[in-house]
């Protein structure tokens, strides 16, 4: 087996200097999440432990009522009250359980991170907002009368998985912020990329199997695919809208 030889007078040559540049990438920690994912994984966090050791059962099922989203209370048989301006959005933040929590926390930093960095902490929040409400408008679309409530972030973070097949999934990783780089890709350029496709393809196919399966691997309950695949499409659409312009050298 050969080996590369380096020559003695490379050897003997100094090493030079790092620019400070490459210093401040070495010292950028490993577990680096934009402020604005740490906001909404601490509010998922801390509204999962209230439910799950500060209130009781009766406080509970009142923040279950008011704060999840319902189907069926939006088809005006039950009457109006205020909380149908919020549960479309409050939803996004309550979890059904620890696995519930932990598998979603864990997509929103994967995907929500290198979007946050990309087009700020407040057009992020707006994403999270907007393709939550798009989640809860599919769902709603197909079972006006469902009366489950429906909880869960996952429907927004479908929506940055649909953001990051428009980038074309290219992220900078040198900066010290993996963020989404170049402008998003126009969607028929998208739709014919190999790479976006095969990723788009495997969400549906995936999203469509726990839905006629019913269920998920580690999940209690039924899984919303549908709000999902509301989220996808509204993230992959719509981040034109909430895309932060390059700056012009």
């Amino acid at each position: 087996m050969s080996e590369p030889v380096t020559p003695p007078e490379a050897k003997m040559q100094p090493a030079e200097p790092q620019p400070e540049e490459e210093q401040e990438r070495r010292r950028e920690p490993v577990f680096n999440l934009p402020p604005a994912v740490l906001a909404v994984i601490g509010v998922c966090a801390i509204v999962y432990l209230l439910q799950q050791y500060v209130l009781n059962d009766t406080q509970n099922m009142t923040l279950l009522y008011d704060g999840a989203f319902i189907p069926v209370l939006y088809t005006g048989q039950y009457g109006f009250d205020w909380f149908l301006f919020t549960r479309p959005f409050t939803y996004a933040f309550m979890h059904g359980g620890l696995a519930h929590i932990a598998v979603n926390m864990i997509w929103l930093a994967a995907f929500g991170s290198p979007l946050a960095y990309r087009i700020g902490s407040f057009r992020f929040l707006l994403f999270y907002a907007a393709t939550g409400l798009a989640s809860v408008g599919l769902f709603w679309a197909l079972h006006p009368h469902g009366e489950a409530p429906l909880v869960g972030a996952s429907g927004a973070i479908s929506g940055m998985m649909g953001a990051a097949a428009r980038y074309g999934f290219h992220v900078d990783r040198w900066s010290g912020r993996s963020a989404f780089v170049g402008e998003p890709l126009p969607v028929m350029l998208a739709l014919r990329s190999r790479r976006v496709m095969v990723f788009l393809g495997i969400l549906m196919v995936t999203n469509l199997a726990i839905g006629l399966a019913g269920f998920a691997p580690g999940v209690d309950g039924q899984v919303a695919w549908e709000a999902h695949i509301g989220g996808l499409i509204a993230g992959f659409f719509g981040l034109r809208f909430f895309d932060r312009p390059l700056p012009v050298a």
